[in-house]
């Protein structure tokens, strides 16, 4: 495959009917071909290699596809296909086109990467050549060559790789498109090879797949179900990320019935496996985050419904001791909920080119039910395999047990699983075939590892045409996990990967971030409630899908900030208006705003700025979920009058602050206004009774001196004058 004047692009597939007419030109042999040697024929097409755009508005793609991954055995033809793909405004006229073949082999890895890039490769000879119809504005023409078997150019070849190259005479000048032919050596040892398939769904800012998400990806024509077609009666290895699972499970009874399903026969498949993190969450950005170790989901009770688990089944002889509610619907612990089948644990995949020495001894470090850990590396994260050397599977890297898989096999195999169009897809096979060749002379008998990469979106024709390639590779037999890891351990030296700092931050900030959230959900009976989908988000967030587009990832980061900050702030105090303490006793109204889903547990916390209010401290509340709950605090009003500002707040049960404090103003009569009152009337009552006992008293008075004159001796008369004498004589 090489690189052509114009920037390349990825192909687009030719129409299905034209793809049909050059297979059935490669069956029928067709013969408007023009041979350089002896005999030759038709064929069928793939090597993406981008050409000049032919006007201004758009560019041509040139395609060189061997069929059948190159691989020539002695008395095998050579069969090719050309596709030219038209993305221009403006008819392409018909083509000539050209393929040459060398005449000796590549030496090593180095200069196939050399030649696919579009760099000599020694002497080639021509053996075949055909014209391209001419190919509509947006369409795309397919056509073959084929070199007999017999042709004397294909006799007597050595095991090897061999440049393949096509030209045509643009209106730019000669174009071409590389690839290669692959001669098998009967001879050399067989390696074994394992093929790493990830079973994952795309990035995401949720926790767990929705119903309807699971529905579409475990329909008939769903990419999980695309996946498991594939993988089905082949050793490879499954990377499963256990929020797949753990989405159907939690659905109970209410799980898509495909989904479920699908499940029952991903835990039926032989294969060996291991689990990605939860939402396949960068382990490095964790690590670099500050964590001792990659973080798992702390629960999904949040998302099961107790309509959709059943209740335990009762028991004949029911034990008189029983504590548990028979009525009570039994749920999954988490564990079940994210089994993927019989495992082997303790194993981490960092992104593609993210680990560091430091990454992979601190993962080498970790242990999980007695097992060593086990990190999977691209060999280009090693010194050899960055330089472009072989690097057999098992390895020993800083201090830690690593499996190492072929970086540049992996990246041909990736791009031909995603690829419908089997003639732009046999490019890439024929590219991952050639670097395998390399691989296993090289390996001379010793373990090696691919991987079909983390791709979401793939049919099972693309994905188990890949899985074939490469099972059937020459030289090599598949390999399960545990064959990888029991196979003889090399000494490798992990070099510098290449690590977003903004990731690193985030990545902390997000989990700084879920301990605020931590101690919010103190508030809720059950705080999981909100910690569970917190931790859920976040792994997801942490994807490493989302490591191809940093622009859509920070955007996701940041609305989930929005969301959590927004969850913090979901409960609080309502603004309290001014009051005016009239009486003695009297109540502050309160409203509690509590706008999530939850009833949730506070405390009311009032404290007045001066002492002539005396007032509740604390007041314990229960909120009711998606509402405003009235709380009345009570007061009493002391000596003094004027206004006080009374401070109000909200905290959970075990004293974290809850939302932003609020502050009342109450206007107060002082209590002495109703003190002298009283007093006053006191006075005034005992002033009362005073006169009225002194009045009694003048009244006993006269009425006791009224009765002494009564009692005296009679007088001569009533005249007064002539008692007169008689009172002085008495006096």
């Amino acid at each position: 495959m090489t690189v052509t004047p114009t920037p390349r692009r990825a192909p687009r597939r030719a129409p299905s009917s034209r793809w049909a007419a050059a297979v059935l030109a490669v069956v029928a042999l067709l013969a408007p071909v023009t041979i350089g040697s002896p005999a030759m024929g038709a064929a069928a097409a793939t090597t993406p290699s981008p050409t000049p755009s032919a006007t201004p508005s758009g560019e041509t793609t040139f395609t060189l596809s061997p069929v059948g991954s190159g691989i020539v055995r002695p008395g095998d033809a050579l069969t090719v296909s050309v596709t030219l793909d038209n993305d221009t405004s403006a008819e392409l006229p018909a083509t000539p086109v050209t393929l040459s073949l060398g005449a000796t082999p590549l030496a090593d890895r180095a200069a196939l990467a050399a030649w696919l890039a579009g760099d000599g490769a020694g002497p080639l000879v021509p053996v075949g050549s055909t014209t391209l119809v001419a190919v509509a504005p947006g369409e795309a023409e397919t056509t073959g060559v084929m070199v007999a078997a017999t042709d004397p150019v294909l006799a007597g070849r050595l095991p090897g790789v061999y440049p393949l190259v096509a030209t045509y005479d643009g209106p730019d000048g000669l174009l071409s498109s590389t690839s290669a032919m692959i001669v098998p050596d009967p001879a050399a040892a067989e390696s074994p090879l394992g093929v790493v398939v990830p079973i994952t769904a795309a990035a995401r800012t949720t926790g767990l797949l929705t119903t309807d998400e699971l529905a579409a990806l475990t329909a008939p024509e769903g990419a999980l179900t695309s996946a498991l077609d594939a993988v089905d009666g082949t050793t490879a290895i499954l990377a499963i990320d256990p929020a797949i699972p753990a989405a159907i499970r939690v659905l109970g009874t209410a799980a898509p019935a495909s989904a479920t399903d699908w499940l029952e026969r991903l835990l039926a498949l032989p294969n060996s496996r291991f689990a990605l993190q939860f939402g396949d969450a960068d382990v490095v950005a964790q690590l670099q985050a500050g964590l001792p170790r990659p973080a798992k989901p702390t629960s999904l009770r949040y998302a099961m419904l107790s309509s959709t688990f059943a209740a335990p089944s009762p028991s004949p002889t029911p034990t008189p001791t029983a504590t548990t509610d028979p009525s009570r619907p039994t749920y999954p612990s988490l564990d079940e909920l994210l089994y993927i089948g019989p495992e082997r644990t303790a194993v981490f995949w960092p992104g593609d080119g993210t680990a560091t020495a430091a990454t992979v001894a601190t993962l080498g470090g970790i242990t999980v039910e007695d097992q060593r850990s086990l990190t999977l590396l691209p060999s280009t994260s090693t010194t050899a395999g960055a330089a472009g050397a072989t690097v057999t599977a098992h390895h020993t890297a800083a201090e830690a047990d690593v499996l190492v898989y072929d970086a540049a096999v992996s990246r041909a195999l990736q791009q031909a699983s995603v690829l419908d169009d089997s003639a732009l897809r046999g490019a890439e096979l024929t590219v991952a075939t050639a670097y395998l060749a390399f691989a296993q002379r090289d390996a001379g008998g010793a373990a090696l590892l691919v991987s079909l990469g983390r791709e979401t979106e793939r049919s099972r024709v693309a994905m188990g045409a890949t899985l074939l390639a490469a099972t059937q590779a020459p030289g090599v037999v598949s390999a399960a996990l545990n064959a990888l890891e029991q196979s003889p351990a090399g000494v490798a030296e992990v070099s510098d990967g290449v690590t977003d700092p903004q990731r690193s931050a985030a990545a902390s900030t997000l989990f700084s971030e879920e301990e605020g959230l931590g101690r919010f959900a103190t508030i809720l009976d059950d705080p999981s409630l909100l910690t569970g989908p917190e931790r859920t988000a976040i792994l997801q967030l942490l994807g490493v899908g989302w490591l191809r587009d940093s622009a859509a990832w920070a955007t996701a980061v940041a609305d989930h900030r929005v969301q959590t900050t927004a969850t913090l702030s979901s409960v609080g105090l309502l603004p309290v208006p001014d009051i005016q303490q009239i009486g003695p006793n009297a109540d502050i109204p309160v409203w509690v705003r509590n706008d999530l889903p939850f009833e949730v547990n506070v405390v009311l916390h009032a404290s007045p700025d001066d002492l002539r209010l005396d007032i509740e401290r604390s007041t314990p509340v229960r909120a009711r979920q998606n509402s405003n709950t009235r709380v009345l605090i009570p007061v009493n009003a002391q000596i003094g009058s004027g206004e006080v500002q009374v401070s109000l707040e909200l905290s959970s049960p075990t004293f974290q602050p809850v939302g932003q404090a609020q502050v009342a103003l109450v206007t107060v009569r002082a209590d002495w206004e109703r003190y002298g009152i009283i007093a006053l009337g006191t006075i005034v009552a005992g002033l009362l009774v005073i006169g009225v006992i002194r009045t009694l008293r003048r009244r006993r008075a006269r009425n006791s001196g009224r009765t002494v004159a009564t009692d005296a001796p009679p007088t001569d008369g009533d005249d007064p004058e002539a008692r007169a004498p008689h009172s002085e004589d008495a006096l």
